[in-house]
């Protein structure tokens, strides 16, 4: 795993909610690598169909540079034109800004984001 990378694993769909929106599934994932982690994500499953039972590997990440450098003065449609990129190593990528930390029973945390990227394991 990149230093770039602040979190990343593999999650089993578990459900599938499209009533809200036309084109945007907010999909459920359990983690079944030990850890006892559960991930909420709205994808355009009409770029990226997704059903129940899919693995998908998630990533979240500080930035799309390899090097982990911002990329603060790019436009998230002018980052890695013309050079490698995260975005490369996965299949649909989500690109924004961290904008909300809730804080859980002992150790948990939910973190609001907009930005990660997954893969089909």
């Amino acid at each position: 795993m990149s230093e770039n990378i602040l979190y990343e694993a593999s999650f089993k769909v578990v459900a599938l909610n499209s009533a809200k929106y036309d084109r945007v599934s907010r999909i459920e994932g359990a983690n079944d690598q030990g850890q006892d982690t559960t991930c909420f994500i709205d994808v355009n499953t009409e770029l990226y169909p997704i059903e129940v039972d899919d693995r998908l590997t998630l990533a979240l990440a500080l930035s799309l540079n390899l090097d982990g450098s911002k990329d603060d003065s790019k436009g998230w449609r002018n980052v890695g034109r013309g050079e490698a990129t995260l975005a490369d190593e996965y299949d649909y990528v989500m690109h924004g800004k961290i904008y909300r930390f809730e804080e859980g029973e002992g150790q948990n945390m939910c973190v609001l984001d907009r930005i990660c990227a997954l893969s089909r394991c």
